[in-house]
């Protein structure tokens, strides 16, 4: 009897598909006056974190066709950088609401959004996750490139559905792996009284802590936001 061959180790794979097919399913359900809402993003509208995800899909696509010939150099944890919060003045931050807007109608958004969203989910399907890629000047596996972009999927989850109070958000197993992300990015855990959507929004500075939460924090509290980019 032929050997069984061994499956690779996809959980990062998975985790991105589950993160990035939830999210996918919460744009579809847009509709009307939610396109013009405000996100989590500061200054962003939700047509405009729409477009931005676009871009993103754009580099997950690139990225997994941009074989790297030497070792890796970061891993999901350490491929985000802690970085000081956006002031708007980001060049690339002020094209994404010219763009969202030079679409015109949403649907032509949408559509660009679902065309570029199922490529960059198939590649993700089809990839190895031992390869190495590169991207930003630095070389990862496959896998572990995918698993840094369950932090990205899952907080622009949260940022899609700011205003948003009946619509979806991530899949419990993704809100738990991009806390538990975070908590290595930042070296320090956050309160266990913390809910997993709580540790992320305000770990990263898009709630304010309520005051029983602040006490929890503790000496945390001045530490805060972690900013990752």
């Amino acid at each position: 009897m032929p050997a069984v061959p061994v499956r690779p180790y996809r959980a990062g794979v998975d985790l991105f598909s589950l993160s990035w097919t939830a999210l996918r399913a919460a744009v579809d359900e847009l509709s009307g006056q939610d396109w013009e809402r405000p996100s989590g993003c500061t200054g962003w509208l939700v047509r405009d974190l729409v477009c931005h995800l676009i871009v993103d899909a754009q580099d997950v696509l690139i990225t997994l066709v941009t074989p790297a010939g030497t070792k890796p150099t970061v891993d999901a944890v350490t491929y985000w950088r802690l970085v000081e919060p956006p002031t708007g003045e980001d060049p690339l931050d002020a094209l994404i609401p010219r763009l969202a807007a030079a679409y015109g109608e949403p649907r032509w958004l949408k559509f660009h959004f679902d065309d570029i969203g199922s490529a960059a989910g198939r590649a993700a399907e089809l990839a190895d996750p031992g390869a190495l890629v590169g991207t930003r000047d630095d070389v990862l596996t496959a896998g572990d490139y995918l698993s840094a972009y369950v932090v990205e999927w899952t907080l622009h989850h949260l940022d899609l559905i700011a205003h948003l109070p009946a619509a979806a958000g991530p899949p419990a197993e993704t809100l738990a792996a991009a806390r538990a992300s975070l908590e290595k990015i930042a070296g320090t855990p956050f309160p266990a009284s913390f809910s997993d959507t709580d540790a992320l929004l305000i770990g990263t500075g898009r709630r304010a802590p309520t005051d029983a939460q602040q006490t929890a924090l503790g000496e945390l509290a001045a530490r805060l936001p972690f900013v990752l980019g």
